[in-house]
């Protein structure tokens, strides 16, 4: 009987011990994380796409950066900084609308949803998947994914 219940006691102790040195899932994002991502998603993506700027890509893009198109070409930063430097922003309008916004407490994010896009009376949406860490202080994008592209004729 007293083996039993040794038994029994320290099992609990070590569920207890356990489940307190786990920790939760998803970290409530404080407001200063969330408006950074969604300044980096909304604004500055965009516009460094929009003008051109290659700085400020680097900036937004971890070294790591990894993206998968939407028929499953993969490109590193490089590559991406490289096409924004020889092409030219060919849209009329866009939008980004953030569908999910979450963050960890090891300083890693996912940011998706839909992308908008309208140019010469076509409208493209797309779904993406992004993934932030936060080092030094400021997040940068470490993988994106693109699937789901439609075209409509407006």
């Amino acid at each position: 009987m007293r083996m039993r219940t040794f038994v029994l006691f320290t099992s609990a102790l070590c569920i207890c011990a356990c489940e307190r040195s786990t920790p939760p899932a998803i970290s409530l994002i404080t407001a200063d994380d969330e408006r950074s991502l969604r300044h980096l998603k909304e604004v500055q993506w965009p516009q460094a796409y929009r003008t051109q700027d290659t700085v400020l890509l680097d900036n937004i893009l971890h070294e790591d950066f990894e993206m998968i198109d939407a028929e499953g070409n993969v490109f590193r930063k490089a590559d991406e900084i490289a096409w924004v430097k020889s092409n030219t922003w060919r849209v009329d309008s866009f939008r980004y609308e953030i569908k999910r916004l979450a963050t960890w407490p090891n300083g890693t994010a996912i940011v998706s949803g839909i992308g908008h896009m309208l140019s010469d009376s076509v409208t493209h949406t797309y779904w993406s998947s992004n993934v932030f860490v936060k080092t030094d202080g400021r997040w940068r994008a470490v993988s994106s994914h693109v699937s789901g592209v439609k075209a409509m004729a407006r």
